[in-house]
């Protein structure tokens, strides 16, 4: 049986790397008496994968990863033992049955993610007039980092929705194995276009609200495609 965990990441919580993240949830499945599967041969270890894993410094309240059980455990059972003994900033949420097949797994199936960014002043330092042509442009440019090289793309199709809030942004983009646009490099571009100083970038504070899979022909949240286990 296959299971997905949906959980929040606050607080302090924020600037602990995704690789400690996982030790953190390795070691709570112990304590928590999870019956998670392990992988067979002479260096086991749990099977575990995370389906989009949340950069340094950024909170959410909706991070996933999918497990393997040897045998069924009722989702709110799981969701208490796991929240027993769960570090502050850190919290479960859902804990749904999932589909067998591989093509279902969280990292496979990840087509989007939406966020909020928050100015550190409580004032965004773009006009409404300025994220309307940002908008509408057909094409922006930015430079982005690989593992070997940098290289030019233009982010305007990956940009799903942009809109100001009473004092954040509201930012929905592509995510996943195939395209995968950080907000951070959206913002950079917003503000290079309204001539605003480089140097603002460093006041924001970014936080995820969700991480989407499409389902007919429409973004649902990861956990939606899941089923309770009762």
């Amino acid at each position: 049986m296959k299971a997905r965990i949906k959980f929040r990441k606050y607080g302090v919580m924020k600037f602990i790397g995704h690789l400690d993240v996982m030790r953190y949830f390795q070691k709570a499945m112990r304590r928590a008496d999870i019956p998670i599967a392990f992988t067979k041969g002479f260096s086991p270890h749990m099977i575990m994968s995370f389906a989009n894993p949340l950069g340094v410094g950024l909170t959410s309240d909706g991070e996933y990863f999918d497990i393997e059980l040897i045998r069924p455990l009722a989702s709110r059972d799981a969701i208490q033992r796991l929240n027993a003994v769960m570090a502050d900033g850190i919290e479960i949420i859902n804990f749904v049955q999932i589909p067998e097949d591989k093509k279902s797994t969280g990292m496979s199936i990840i087509e989007a993610a939406d966020y909020l960014v928050f100015p550190k002043d409580g004032k965004f330092p773009v006009s409404s007039e300025d994220l309307v042509t940002f908008l509408s442009s057909e094409e922006i440019l930015v430079v982005k980092q690989t593992k070997k090289s940098e290289k030019e793309v233009n982010i305007r199709p990956w940009i799903l929705e942009l809109e100001q809030r009473e004092n954040s942004l509201f930012l929905k983009v592509r995510a996943g194995s195939s395209v995968n646009l950080k907000p951070e490099l959206v913002v950079s571009a917003l503000l290079h276009k309204s001539r605003v100083d480089k140097d603002a970038e460093q006041d924001f504070r970014y936080h995820r609200l969700e991480n989407y899979a499409v389902k007919d022909e429409q973004l649902v949240a990861l956990d939606a495609l899941g089923t309770e286990i009762l």
